[in-house]
């Protein structure tokens, strides 16, 4: 007969995450929905390196380095979300081990969260396709409030929602806005280093750990 699984005490009673480039595969989607807004509206693309060092920030935000008129940035914002869909399904895939480790927190009774800029149409496409429905107690999105990181207002949100302390949650995310953020809400914080950023990006941001597997987050909460 089989030994029952035995789950032992959390280190933190609330786990809270970026989603793109953190969950989900999709710097590559991203990227190259930001060259083809360019395009459509400007007739030429910028340096990845133009767009990396605001990801994770809002459209919105992202957009307004290259226009003041109100009415063109929802146009492109209209143009980067179309082409983001048509290809979403096709570039999307969850990072190895994500379901796998969410599943297993929320088994362990971590109260879960994605604390996110992306908007919750999009949200909701990536997990539902990568297999992440149900998982999450609560998500902020960039629909939710004004502020986005780096403004810790949303991770705060987020605790605020899962009833937790910050002193008893970890907030997991790849950029630099999602340390800082954390950091500033209180929260210990993880540096992801299977997205786009490197050690050398996030350190500015003095994230308390630096995780290059999901196995290696998981071990952080037992």
């Amino acid at each position: 007969m089989p030994l029952p699984t035995i789950f032992f005490p959390m280190k933190f009673r609330a786990v809270l995450f970026d989603l793109d480039g953190t969950l989900i595969d999709s710097t590559r989607l991203i990227l190259d929905s930001y060259h083809h807004t360019m395009r459509v509206h400007r007739g030429r693309t910028f340096p990845d390196s133009e767009w990396l060092a605001g990801l994770g920030t809002p459209l919105r935000v992202q957009f307004r380095r290259f226009t003041d008129d109100p009415a063109e940035l929802d146009r492109m914002i209209a143009t980067y979300r179309e082409w983001n869909l048509d290809h979403h399904d096709a570039m999307v895939r969850a990072f190895p081990g994500a379901v796998e480790t969410v599943r297993d927190l929320r088994a362990r009774g971590a109260r879960l969260g994605i604390v996110t800029s992306k908007n919750r149409g999009g949200v909701e496409r990536g997990l539902a396709l990568c297999g992440f429905d149900g998982l999450f107690e609560t998500i902020i999105t960039s629909d939710d409030l004004a502020a986005s990181k780096p403004d810790p207002a949303p991770v705060r949100a987020a605790l605020e929602r899962l009833a937790a302390a910050p002193a008893e949650a970890l907030f997991a995310g790849d950029s630099p806005h999602d340390i800082a953020a954390g950091r500033d809400a209180g929260t210990r914080t993880a540096a992801c280093l299977w997205g786009p950023f490197q050690r050398t990006d996030l350190a500015p941001q003095g994230p308390d750990f630096y995780v290059e597997s999901f196995a290696a987050l998981a071990a952080l909460t037992s």
